[in-house]
């Protein structure tokens, strides 16, 4: 898997990847034009989305309607450090959300792998060519 990074400009970065290209900018009061999310709230969105593709999975395979359900993303920062303390996903579901469902749902979120990468993380290498 390979993905083609780029500087269009400013302060963005952009990267190309499969057939999509996605778009990075840093805040106003960062010296960017806030055009388009910053790189980290690509990486604390892709929490979130991850483990609504699971839920929303989950849903679909017992016919379960996914209207009134939603994923609420909460990241606490160790202030020290300024780095992701902890992860908080909060499934919230409408009260005809059948009962039986409940513990699974949560099960199912928790297959994200976002989050199991982030529980075994890969090493790094940094080079140049």
């Amino acid at each position: 898997m390979k993905m083609r990074i780029y500087f269009p400009g400013g302060k963005k970065v952009y990267a190309e990847y499969k057939e999509f290209t996605i778009r990075t900018d840093q805040p106003v009061k960062e010296g960017g034009g806030g055009t388009d999310p910053a790189p980290f709230d690509l990486f604390v969105a892709s929490i979130g989305t991850c483990a609504g593709i699971y839920v929303l999975g989950f849903c679909q395979q017992r016919g379960i309607s996914t209207e009134g359900i939603e994923v609420i993303q909460s990241v606490v920062k160790d202030p020290e450090s300024n780095l992701i303390d902890r992860v908080r996903l909060e499934i919230n579901l409408p009260s005809d959300f059948p009962k039986k469902y409940k513990n699974a749902i949560v099960k199912a979120a928790e297959l994200c792998t976002v989050k199991k990468h982030l529980e075994n993380p890969p090493r790094f290498t940094v080079v140049t060519t």
